[in-house]
């Protein structure tokens, strides 16, 4: 880690962290085949992902930002998914979402210019994205199996983090809206704490809920209402201290209540209308033991 790069966790202290800016759309009508709410707003856009760059250097994280070159890969903002940082290197997934490919490429040439070594990649028939990949602890990695990532590509990745001792545990995600929306197993769990973890309960699966209860992870468990507002999408950049969408003021009580910092950001153009939150938004490509 001394290299700037690992941390086998979602909460330890981030100290570095890999964003990748907004690219502007070649065709006014590009998000309706990206699955947008609206037509892209590229100038807020731009606003809004500095303003979260400024927020994460406030915290004194070393933000470095990558660039997209590619009008196709409008989702490239969201770097989290196509590459996996761990103590033994990154691994490059592979996208389950077609609009997607492409994204592996750019992250694995980021990485590789950062002197970040790549422990291994996903190769066909498997898909893997990060948004599906969950630290329980730094020996155990959660994997939801949905549309995303699929059972061979889980298979891949616990091969290849066979070799740090990492255990990896599937999840299976449900149908709910299909294939063409996204649902990643971070769209329903974020760890803000080694024994606390931000929930939405009714589409988790019932054995998973029992291992965190077994493991005695506190579920902070959200509204309904705040679902869909990315709710569960919650950054930790150290244990208990969170970055969370401003629109879901219900979580933010309960995460203070349970004794968390939380800070609100800005993300109508950035997040809502591309379903991505603060973990999507970033990369961590060190974190350190706190």
């Amino acid at each position: 880690m001394a290299a700037g790069w690992g941390g086998n966790s979602m909460v330890w202290p981030l100290r570095r962290v890999l964003v990748m800016s907004p690219v502007a759309p070649l065709e006014e009508s590009d998000w309706r085949a990206f699955g947008y709410l609206r037509p892209m707003n590229h100038r807020q856009a731009l606003d809004e992902h500095a303003a979260l760059r400024d927020l994460l250097t406030g915290f004194g994280v070393e933000v470095v930002s990558g660039e997209l070159d590619d009008s196709r890969l409008q989702d490239g903002i969201f770097p989290f998914d196509p590459s996996f940082v761990t103590d033994g290197g990154a691994v490059i997934g592979r996208m389950g979402k077609e609009l997607r490919r492409g994204e592996e490429e750019v992250a694995e040439a980021t990485l590789i210019d950062l002197g970040i070594p790549i422990l291994g990649r996903i190769e066909p028939p498997g898909t893997l994205e990060g948004g599906d990949c969950l630290w329980l602890d730094e020996r155990t990695l959660a994997i939801g199996r949905g549309y995303r990532s699929n059972a061979e590509g889980i298979r891949q990745m616990a091969q290849l983090l066979a070799t740090q001792g990492v255990e990896v545990v599937p999840v299976g995600l449900p149908h709910w809206h299909g294939p063409d929306e996204c649902l990643h197993l971070l769209s329903l769990i974020s760890m803000v704490d080694g024994d606390m973890a931000v929930v939405y309960l009714p589409l988790l699966e019932t054995a998973f809920v029992e291992l965190l209860l077994e493991r005695g992870v506190q579920l902070i468990a959200i509204p309904d209402s705040e679902l869909t507002t990315q709710g569960c999408n919650v950054l930790a950049t150290a244990p208990r201290r969170c970055i969370l969408l401003k629109e879901n003021q219900i979580t933010a009580e309960l995460l203070a209540a349970a004794g968390c910092e939380v800070t609100l950001y800005t993300g109508g153009e950035i997040s809502h209308n591309r379903a991505g939150g603060p973990t999507c938004l970033t990369r961590p490509l060190l974190r350190e033991r706190g």
